[in-house]
């Protein structure tokens, strides 16, 4: 049996955004079980435009881009469009010392026009993208 994360998408019954399903076993999945991590995405205030792009809609992949020579913060890890051409934010200061980039990062509920919510997942996992 593989330890390999496989998560389902499943859509808020509002519209807003998803719930988080495992697909091994069809349980549902909290935002603070310890296989994942559920960030709200800082500095989205900065860039609203971006954040309401179609590319930040929720089940949509996002990119993680290291920042090293970030003049504010050397462990800095930008949150992008997966094509790479708008950013919404940052991981919170807090938690990207704990993080390498190369995790998985979908886009997962939007609050309002200036929150965003993103699922982080281990390199190597599998996030079921929802229907459309």
């Amino acid at each position: 049996m593989s330890d390999r994360l496989r998560l389902w998408l499943e859509r808020d019954r509002r519209g807003a955004g998803y719930h988080l399903r495992d697909a091994a076993n069809g349980e549902a999945v909290s935002w603070d079980d310890p296989r994942i991590r559920v960030i709200a995405v800082a500095g989205v205030s900065f860039r609203p435009e971006a954040v309401a792009d179609a590319s930040f809609d929720p089940g949509e992949r996002l990119a993680l881009v290291v920042e090293p020579e970030n003049e504010h913060d050397p462990n800095a890890i930008g949150i992008w469009n997966e094509e790479r051409t708008l950013q919404a934010g940052y991981v919170p200061r807090d938690t990207a010392p704990d993080l390498d980039g190369t995790e998985l990062a979908v886009s997962l509920w939007r609050f309002g026009e200036e929150g965003l919510r993103v699922l982080l997942v281990p390199a190597g996992s599998w996030v079921g993208r929802p229907r459309r």
